[in-house]
């Protein structure tokens, strides 16, 4: 995967589009971040006054890691499987959410550790592996399937801009993946497993030490492989989780905005952001989870989260949850007269 720097949306629209805002028939400042929303977006799009948001996708990258049999979540793997069908059917949390706010919403087998064959083509046809390895005890994925897990989520997130979307966001679905989502983050920023362990489904005390060691016996056994990203997601991470790599990277690159969820998908934007200094500045951030380790991986990225509601679901809930915000924003950016207008001369 192309390693360069991405440029970040337009300096001279965002400065166009902060002095309109600024120029509106309203206090100064007033609209606080819902107005900085429509400038970004309006950079984002390349005009002062952007187009309404008509088209925004929903990819939810399913896939099960090796650490949910070693007691680090409270429920089993096999909801993981559930969860996907669930979301297939329409009747799944996120599916309500979207429903509600018009956004079309994929969800991929990357990894599922079952037989979904009997779903549609375009849910199981880009399957990388069986679940990824437990990451404490092995690698997650072999380096061949690191490259192929990222160029999965780079062809996904090129499709779906060539296709007409103005804004796409990530979701996540696998039991267990904030263990190794954590450890990413730990590795990432150097910081020790206590600091980045949370409760994910919501385990118990001793799910939490049992989890919180499994993090940490994952970070000595890659040691200093994770300095480099790709080797990193080998290590540690999974074959969704890379490919939510290669969906970031891919959508700043081809300049679409993105609104992140939960842990999984910041724990993957800091490791996008490596991989491609400058794409976090393509992202918004729709929701500051429960887990510990988003808080981390967002002040290292900049970013500060539109809603802080205790949401936990994952599946891109979170983001879908944040976008009346953003349309907020651009109705602002083309709606509101200007004080120059209303004054008489």
């Amino acid at each position: 995967m192309d390693r360069t720097p991405i440029a970040p949306p337009s300096p001279t629209v965002l400065a166009a589009a902060r002095e309109r805002l600024a120029g509106l028939a309203t206090p100064p400042g007033a609209l606080g971040r819902v107005g900085e929303l429509g400038a970004w977006l309006a950079a984002a799009q390349g005009v002062v006054c952007p187009e309404r948001l008509t088209d925004v996708r929903l990819v939810v990258l399913a896939g099960d890691h090796g650490v949910a049999a070693h007691g680090v979540s409270a429920y089993p793997p096999a909801v993981t499987e559930a969860m996907v069908r669930t979301i297939v059917a329409g009747h799944a949390g996120v599916s309500a959410l979207a429903r509600e706010h018009g956004v079309s919403v994929t969800v991929l087998d990357v990894a599922v550790d079952a037989d979904l064959a009997d779903l549609p083509s375009e849910v199981t046809a880009r399957k990388v592996r069986r679940g990824s390895g437990a990451i404490h005890l092995t690698d997650a994925l072999t380096s061949a399937e690191s490259a192929q897990s990222l160029a999965l989520g780079a062809q996904v997130a090129g499709e779906l801009v060539d296709d007409g979307a103005q804004l796409l966001m990530t979701g996540d679905l696998g039991i267990g993946n904030t263990t190794p989502a954590a450890a990413l983050v730990a590795a990432s920023l150097g910081l020790p497993a206590d600091e980045v362990t949370g409760r994910g489904t919501g385990v118990d005390d001793e799910g939490w030490t049992r989890k919180r060691d499994v993090v940490a016996r994952a970070l000595a056994r890659a040691g200093d492989r994770v300095a480099d990203p790709v080797d990193l997601l080998t290590a540690l991470g999974s074959a969704d989780l890379a490919a939510t790599v290669g969906f970031l990277v891919e959508a700043s690159r081809r300049g679409t905005p993105v609104v992140l969820d939960g842990l999984m998908s910041v724990a993957c934007a800091v490791v996008a952001e490596a991989m491609a200094p400058g794409a976090s500045a393509w992202w918004v951030a729709g929701h500051r989870s429960t887990e510990p380790a988003q808080t981390h991986a967002l002040k290292s990225l900049g970013l500060d989260p539109l809603l802080d509601l205790g949401m936990r679901l994952g599946e891109g809930s979170g983001a879908v949850a944040a976008l009346p915000l953003l349309r907020s924003g651009i109705a602002v950016m083309r709606d509101v007269a200007l004080l120059s207008e209303i004054l008489p001369q």
